[in-house]
């Protein structure tokens, strides 16, 4: 009878063994899939396509390279985050920090 430690080895052996895996796989995809990708790369320098939107809700959010760093605070300085996507984009880097006490 197997002692069950061994069966838990086993599993995560396995696991680990389909988890490195996928990263060969998708080396693999990454070196099939060059010439499209830099043709696409091409046609996006071509026509001055802007970045992706990342999020669809709030409007500083959709593209972070084009964030209006003071429309996050429309309604008041002080007011909650009503997106989902505010709290999951971290400020940007050359917001100014931030200051103690009133204005």
């Amino acid at each position: 009878m197997a002692r069950p430690v061994l069966l838990v080895c086993a599993v995560l052996v396995l696991l680990a063994a389909g988890f490195a895996a996928t990263f060969a796989d998708a080396a693999r995809l990454s070196a099939a899939r060059l010439p499209d990708r830099i043709e696409r790369q091409r046609l996006t320098a071509r026509l001055g396509l802007t970045d992706p939107a990342l999020f669809t809700e709030a409007r500083y959010a959709r593209h972070l390279s084009q964030a209006d760093l003071h429309s996050a605070f429309q309604d008041h300085p002080l007011a909650l985050e009503h997106f989902p996507s505010g709290s999951v984009v971290p400020p940007p880097a050359m917001a100014p920090p931030a200051r103690e006490g009133p204005p």
